[in-house]
């Protein structure tokens, strides 16, 4: 079953938040990225980082890691280091020997999903490997990062890593573009390993039920670790994409969110993550602005 791009579309133009719908052209319709850096503007604090839910799994405001993350990844999308030096300042001021949790317990007298809870208040690589890797993507440099950087070297190579998936799966982006290569390299095996092991990783589909695949690892045709799967692997992956795709045109979360509103921005933001993973792996072809 293939995916269908227009309707995609049309699902994140009705029920997308504005920044998924500013991704979405600067990705597929040749607007300028400004737009995304002046979206992002609207979730930042005066300390520099970014609240208000921009990770909606939480409806707090206040500045937290993880919605650094967010606004990272999005900056990563269109290539721009605007924003990311009080971002990183940010980090810096919350910072424990260059590791940040993804969340502080602030976000308890807000409306948040479940799992959100003490858990996310420790310092670890979830999210520092992510940001710092994606601080290496943008080539930004700034005193957090090698901060991070020694962590997560330490870390990585006295093989105190965790066994929890998305903290792995965080590692593997740093190690993806840290510019010591060949000690990437070296390291890169054993996180691997680590991560498919983990009962949270799909090695094969499993319709419906929440956990990582190939694709949350190599989301892109291009991404440095595709070569970690073999074809039948992403095939089938990739399938399954495509077939989950909803009649209203958007794709469906596994998880529950803390509100109607958080649904819906999730839905849009996994919607517009299938459509750049479809078009990269050739599996849809974006169709011209106003075709039917």
């Amino acid at each position: 079953m293939s995916a269908d791009f227009r309707t995609a579309e049309k699902f994140l133009q009705a029920e997308g938040r504005l920044l998924e719908r500013r991704l979405f052209g600067v990705l597929f319709r040749d607007e300028a990225p400004q737009g995304v850096v002046e979206v992002l503007r609207g979730y930042r604090n005066a300390d520099g980082g970014f609240g208000h839910g921009l990770e909606p799994d939480k409806r707090c405001p206040a500045s937290l890691p993880v919605d650094v993350e967010v606004a990272f990844q999005a900056l990563a999308a269109i290539g721009s280091p605007e924003l990311l030096g009080p971002a990183c300042d940010f980090l810096s001021s919350v910072s424990k020997n260059g590791a940040v949790p993804l969340a502080f317990p602030v976000i308890e007298d807000h409306p948040r999903a479940a799992h959100w809870t003490d858990w996310t208040y420790e310092p670890g690589v979830n999210p520092t490997a992510g940001l710092a890797g994606l601080l290496y993507r943008l080539g930004f440099e700034h005193p957090w990062r090698d901060a991070a950087t020694a962590y997560l070297w330490e870390t990585i190579e006295s093989e105190n890593l965790p066994d929890e998936t998305h903290g792995l799966n965080e590692v593997l982006t740093f190690l993806a573009y840290v510019p010591d290569r060949a000690r990437a390299n070296r390291a890169a095996p054993a996180v691997v390993a680590r991560l498919t092991a983990s009962p949270l990783f799909q090695a094969m589909p499993k319709p419906g039920e929440y956990g990582l695949t190939p694709l949350a690892v190599a989301p892109l045709a291009d991404s440095p670790w595709r070569a970690l799967f073999d074809d039948s692997q992403l095939d089938a992956h990739l399938n399954q994409l495509a077939a989950a795709q909803q009649q209203d045109g958007g794709w469906p979360i596994p998880w529950e969110p803390p509100s109607q509103a958080s649904l819906l921005e999730w839905r849009g933001i996994v919607t517009l993550q299938a459509l750049r993973t479809l078009t990269s792996y050739g599996r849809i072809t974006p169709t011209a602005h106003g075709m039917a």
